[in-house]
């Protein structure tokens, strides 16, 4: 019966995370809406929101049954948590509280899924459960674009692009490019059936450029190269300075080269130095932020179309984008310096955790906090998920920031279990001449 039940939980872990990811409902009730397609009436995605209170339930109710751990855990990292508070009190000045007390709501549900993924399962554990989530998400990906091809590819303005089993061919990218890293990961490591992971891996590849989204691809190089460097971390110190001066002087010269050359760069690309016109609203948006910089306009209230502060951007821009394409100015817009501040913090402690598990950790699995960390600060470049309700990047990243907080607490129990047993060994062995 135990047994039942633990597979039971692992497949709900499973697809709780496939439906964090925006997959299958989203498509399936837009009827295979594509951008441009704005004759279409808009979607009732209750069904989605009625799942994500059954998932904030069982997690509650999971949680409960370890509450000892929980608490222990939401004691060790108290910078996500004030971040928390910032955009709960923001419903107090924001220009449409409704809203904010809605997604704060929202916000708070999602946080329990990563207080329980890091307080249930190990990091190495959670790789695999993102392996067959990641999995599923290939297959469906597939058998959507070639046996629904009304919802696994675009029409309009993207026609025939790769979406997969996600509403958008961004999204589908944007998902898959941890997909490869994962399965890249267990790929390395000796296992059996490694055959699977290769082709997992093979498989992202493949779906991220039959979406055409040039970003997740450019970031998954970055970050498969990424890995060398981790590598570095694990030699000896006289060995691993003189490679780190030797890449960063290696990385200075290629900045120089790409900075020097971008426009042709960006062409080869299929783009343009303004980021397919990301970067030309920016500045409105730094204008915006120096309105309300300190607390922003509250979580959740900036980009509300016409009627919300983003109709400002809209008129002067000639753009209706949903967000700003930059997750730092969007948190920063909602819950202003403060907000991004906290969160800054609590990433860079997390990051520097993550450096000390590569070194603590022998296998390839262990690369993989250090990995998605650099993930999130790449894709926030021109994507936004740093501070989102119900976002699977979002969920995934905070559920590391835990796990190495725990990874921490057991090295150091570790350490001084160790040195005590060498002083009770040492009184033991010494005798007074």
């Amino acid at each position: 019966m135990k047994k039942y039940l633990l597979l039971a939980e692992k497949a709900f872990t499973v697809l709780s995370l496939l439906h964090y990811s925006g997959a299958p409902l989203v498509v399936i009730l837009s009827g295979g809406a594509s951008e441009g397609d704005d004759s279409i009436a808009a979607p009732d995605f209750a069904l989605i929101q009625f799942i994500f209170l059954i998932i904030y339930f069982i997690t509650f109710a999971l949680l409960v049954l370890r509450w000892k751990k929980v608490i222990q855990l939401i004691n060790k990292d108290w910078y996500i948590w004030l971040l928390l508070l910032v955009a709960i009190f923001s419903i107090f000045w924001s220009d449409v509280p409704a809203m904010t007390q809605s997604r704060v709501i929202a916000l708070s549900g999602t946080l329990l899924f990563p207080l329980y993924l890091a307080s249930r399962y190990t990091l190495k554990e959670q790789l695999h459960l993102l392996a067959w989530t990641f999995g599923i998400a290939i297959v469906g990906s597939f058998l959507f674009a070639f046996g629904l091809r009304n919802y696994g590819r675009m029409a309009g303005v993207h026609f025939g692009t790769w979406r997969g089993i996600y509403n958008h061919k961004n999204v589908l990218g944007k998902v898959m490019a941890p997909s490869a890293m994962v399965f890249l990961l267990l790929a390395l490591q000796p296992e059996k059936k490694r055959w699977l992971f290769w082709g997992g891996f093979i498989a992202s590849i493949w779906l991220i450029i039959a979406s055409k989204a040039s970003s997740p691809l450019i970031n998954v190089i970055t970050l498969s190269l990424s890995l060398f460097l981790f590598r570095i971390l694990r030699w000896r110190y006289n060995f691993m300075i003189p490679a780190l001066v030797g890449i960063t002087t290696l990385s200075t010269i290629a900045y120089i080269l790409m900075t020097t050359n971008a426009e042709a760069i960006a062409a080869l690309l299929g783009k343009d130095l303004t980021l397919t016109g990301r970067t030309n609203f920016w500045p409105l948006i730094i204008d915006k932020i120096a309105e309300r910089p300190w607390f922003g306009y509250g979580y959740g209230a900036f980009w509300l179309g016409w009627t919300g502060p983003s109709a400002d951007i809209w008129y002067s821009s000639g753009w209706k984008p949903p967000n700003s394409h930059n997750g730092y100015l969007d948190l920063c817009l909602e819950l202003g310096l403060v907000g991004l501040s906290l969160y800054v913090i609590d990433y860079l402690q997390g990051l520097l955790k993550a450096l000390a598990y590569v070194r603590s950790v022998k296998t390839s699995d262990g690369f993989w906090p250090g990995v998605f960390l650099m993930y999130v600060v790449l894709s926030n470049l021109t994507e936004s998920t740093l501070l989102i309700q119900n976002n699977f990047f979002f969920v995934i990243q905070i559920s590391i920031l835990l796990s190495l907080r725990i990874c921490e607490e057991q090295k150091t129990t570790h350490s001084m279990i160790k040195h005590k047993k060498k002083i009770n060994y040492s009184q033991k062995t010494y005798k007074i001449p």
